[in-house]
């Protein structure tokens, strides 16, 4: 072989080299991120998710690759969105935003893991075996907000006891909305409160649900956790302002944005989980022996602000029991 042949054969494998290392490399593994929320009212939630990654090494788009699919409050799209997460191979499928969301993901696959956040029982519905041994391929956060509508409704009537009667706002769309109701309705009789549920499920229904809360003249409403209630958040704060409705919300974000007050658990809190749990998952770690975590920071946000333009005063002990007060 002459001399200028084998240096060109030497160099073109210098070049090889490289290539064939980067080549071996690992692809990126890739998350599912699946919400029946929508991207605008989620953008402090996808922080914590992040955080959560992050307290692992992980980073969006550096170290792993993050698919997001929407469903806008619109639960029948949640199916088709988990098909094509499932389709695309993904390492670890993300239910989130509510129950509607976490069922579509336990239904679209029994083999890639699953990380679930959901409001109602996990267990009863089927989603885990218990909440220390999940079993299966899933795992997550119960933030219990589905039940905690009676502890809302007394918190209301402790504040406003001359409502005779009180407006609730259900999605009787959302899973698990049957016993919200029940339990609702429950606490209502035991404290003989009248109540009035006004339904809505899309736009057109929620306009006219805020109409029947006008016919009837409802003192005060409880909006029932619901995320398709979260992606129309503002328009149901605006409603109860223009109308001068004291109301009553399931997240923080309520009040943050103009509502007079919420009760319920610190949603980045789960988010943060979320990713935490993801990136157990990433490393190894299998859904069945990650037992599913439950929220347990609770708070009562109140806005003086709204209380202020409805006219009402919250009572010194109760501002005193408030976790955060917006001025």
């Amino acid at each position: 072989m002459k001399r200028r042949e084998f240096m060109t054969l030497l160099g073109g494998a210098a070049v090889a080299w490289p290539m064939a290392v980067r080549a071996q490399q690992p692809a990126m593994p890739v998350i599912g991120f699946m919400s029946a929320r929508s991207p605008d009212d989620s953008v402090h939630l996808l922080a914590a998710f992040r955080q959560g990654l992050g307290e692992s090494g992980f980073v969006e788009g550096r170290t792993v690759a993050v698919e997001y699919r929407w469903a806008h409050g619109e639960y029948g799209r949640l199916p088709a969105l988990a098909a094509e997460l499932v389709n695309r191979g993904v390492a670890v499928l993300l239910g989130v935003g509510g129950d509607a969301s976490a069922l579509a993901a336990k239904a679209a696959t029994s083999t890639i893991p699953i990380v679930f956040g959901m409001g109602s029982d996990p267990v009863a519905a089927g989603m885990v075996a218990s909440f220390n041994r999940p079993g299966g391929n899933a795992t997550g956060v119960s933030v219990l907000t589905n039940q905690m509508e009676p502890k809302r409704l007394g918190l209301l009537y402790e504040l406003i006891p001359s409502a005779t009667l009180v407006g609730a706002l259900l999605n009787p769309n959302f899973p698990p909305a049957a016993s919200q109701l029940q339990e609702l309705e429950a606490a209502a009789r035991t404290i003989d409160q009248r109540l009035f549920v006004s339904k809505a499920s899309d736009d057109a229904q929620l306009d006219s649900a805020f109409a029947s809360l006008v016919g009837q003249r409802v003192g005060a409403l409880i909006v029932v956790a619901d995320p398709y209630f979260d992606t129309r958040r503002d328009r149901i704060i605006s409603f109860a302002a223009q109308n001068r409705l004291p109301a009553i919300y399931h997240f923080r974000e309520y009040a943050v944005a103009g509502g007079l007050l919420s009760y319920g658990v610190s949603l980045t809190d789960a988010y943060r989980q979320f990713g935490v749990y993801a990136a157990k998952i990433l490393k190894g770690e299998k859904p069945a022996d990650l037992p599913v975590q439950q929220v347990v920071k609770f708070e009562l946000v109140i806005n003086l602000k709204t209380a202020k333009t409805l006219g009402f005063e919250f009572p010194p002990t109760f501002s005193a029991r408030a976790d955060e007060v917006i001025e």
